[in-house]
């Protein structure tokens, strides 16, 4: 029997080492991975992704649309893979990669099966808040989302010297983005037209904020009103004429079109300015004192900047899309865009910064206008639906307030009031189902616990998983039918599962980012895994998203 060649293994191995020390030599020593100076992440409240395209001639080169289209990558099929599709939820997943069955941000608010109660997404009582007057606006936190965001994970992968800081009018808007360690997060108490904070982040405002806030900031737009921004004749192919009755009066009942006298507003109601325009160059300008302020992008480590803006939403929930007012603010946004890409340019470089824009939900039109139309449209009274339900209820079981919360289109019974009546509850659920599927405006309605077998669109059904967390989420799930919404005569709102409250845009732009377009389907939870990618860091940890490998160089 042969010996086998065993003293050629070690020859072998040192062959093959030899190979690999000569391909490490070739390396660079300690080179760092280069990566971009900052990331600006950039979340339009309430941007339908057709607004990009319908808009595009109002928009000027150097806007911001035009520029990230141009020089940058749009995935034109972005989709949102849950519902609802609301504020808190949209903000939450761009940054997560995540849905709400996971982070569990359930909606702008929801009733919690734990504690009893009716809890809003970012309040923490066990916070105060820094530079407000009003308790309840200070006492605000990410406490209540349960994973990790893109910006957390950035923090961690630098030991802490990245800088991350949320800015949006919206509490919502900046404290959810920025995660769990940031530096700060700000947002704008309409009582004082200041950006405030909580004990969350700081003890006491920066200088830089306090300087900003006492500029007065809001009194100044003020006294510009709100004029078009353009010839009149030019919004005809974009909008409707400029007064409707299915329009709602934000500024105020005299207010009723253009042009809008906002004088009477400087010094007395700082409530107004989101319901216009000028609460976009108000946030441009907030997020360019603190890119000067913390010296964002000067550093040895990638900073983040979160920026939301959230005029649109005020201004769309009111007017609509197809409104006179809501494109005027595009036109403006997007001069806004452009100024916020001029000062990245000029203060951290261009190609040195990465941006990427989205929404965090899109939106129906105002059903007044699809009926003037004849396209499917109706609206459902969910107060009134919720107190007739349980009148009906307290008629046939002797209880009353059977029915507690009726928060993201689910219906959540009072639990320990039928346990302790030993009340029929099958029977209870029979009579809420039967009563909602005879309403014109229902398109169905069954027991979340059955969500998973009950005949349902496969897209539909996963969005619907997606946004369930059992304590955080209701017993009965109501559809409502396209074209309806939770409301009344005037304005619109979101929140469906439906495309025009699900396709959003998703643009990326600087340093990192090829030039293109892409048609394939995307959603909403792939954004922070593509900028874990881009910045070679953890994805966030309850991320289910993908990368979209076509955006990187």
């Amino acid at each position: 029997m042969k010996k086998r060649p065993i003293l050629a293994i070690p020859a072998i191995f040192a062959a093959i080492s030899g190979l690999f020390a000569q391909k490490m030599n070739s390396l660079p020593v300690n080179s760092p991975v280069s990566k971009p100076k900052l990331v600006v992440g950039i979340v339009i409240d309430q941007m339908r992704w057709d607004y990009l395209y319908r808009f595009l001639p109002l928009f000027k080169a150097s806007g911001g649309f035009k520029r990230m289209m141009g020089e940058g990558f749009t995935c034109d099929n972005t989709l949102i893979p849950y519902t609802p599709t609301v504020t808190a939820c949209g903000h939450t997943c761009v940054y997560t990669g995540s849905v709400p069955a996971i982070h569990g941000i359930t909606g702008n608010a929801w009733w919690d099966n734990l504690q009893m109660r009716s809890i809003y997404c970012s309040e923490d009582k066990t916070v105060n808040g820094v530079g407000s007057q009003t308790l309840e606006d200070g006492q605000m936190s990410p406490k209540n989302m349960l994973v990790t965001t893109v910006c957390d994970e950035l923090r961690m992968a630098t030991n802490f010297q990245s800088k991350v800081i949320g800015i949006a009018i919206k509490d919502r808007g900046a404290i959810l983005p920025a995660g769990h360690a940031a530096n700060a997060a700000y947002w704008y108490e309409a009582k004082t037209g200041n950006f405030i904070s909580s004990t969350w982040y700081m003890n006491e405002l920066p200088g830089w904020v306090k300087q900003f806030n006492n500029r007065k900031v809001v009194d100044s737009l003020y006294r510009l009103g709100w004029k078009l921004n353009s010839a009149a004749a030019e919004y005809a192919s974009y909008a409707t004429e400029d007064l409707k009755d299915y329009e709602s009066r934000p500024l105020g009942r005299d207010l009723t079109g253009f042009p809008y006298d906002l004088t009477a507003f400087v010094g007395k109601d700082y409530g107004k300015i989101p319901s216009t325009p000028w609460g976009n160059t108000l946030t441009v300008e907030m997020a360019k004192a603190a890119i000067a302020a913390e010296r964002l992008g000067k550093g040895t480590a990638t900073d983040f900047l979160a920026v939301s803006f959230s005029s649109p939403d005020y201004i769309g929930h009111a007017f609509g899309p197809n409104s006179m007012e809501q494109v005027d603010d595009y036109m403006r946004l997007d001069a806004e865009l452009g100024r916020l890409f001029d000062y990245l340019d000029a203060t951290v470089g261009k190609g040195q910064y990465t941006a990427f824009l989205t929404a965090d939900h899109a939106v129906m039109p105002v059903p007044g206008f699809l009926k003037e139309h004849k396209l499917p449209n109706g609206l459902y009274d969910d107060p009134g639906v919720r107190r007739a339900l349980n009148a009906k209820l307290k008629a046939k079981f002797g209880l009353d307030n059977l029915i507690v919360s009726t928060y993201n289109y689910q219906f959540t019974l009072n639990h320990p009031r039928i346990d302790s009546a030993k009340a029929d509850e099958w029977s209870i659920r029979q009579l809420i189902l039967d009563s909602l599927r005879k309403n014109p405006a229902v398109a169905n309605a069954f027991n979340t616990a059955d969500m998973m077998t009950v005949p349902l669109n496969n897209t539909m059904r996963q969005m619907l998983a997606n946004g369930f967390f059992p304590s955080r989420s209701g017993d009965i799930q109501c559809i409502l039918k396209p074209g309806y919404i939770e409301g009344g005569a005037t304005g619109t709102t979101h929140g469906s599962p439906y495309t025009y409250d699900s396709h959003i845009p998703l643009l990326w732009y600087g340093w990192g980012i090829k030039k293109g377009k892409l048609n394939r389907e995307t959603y909403m939870t792939d954004i922070a895994p593509t900028v874990a990618a881009l910045l070679n860091i953890q994805m966030p940890s309850g991320a289910v998203g993908k990368v979209i490998e076509e955006v990187m160089k």
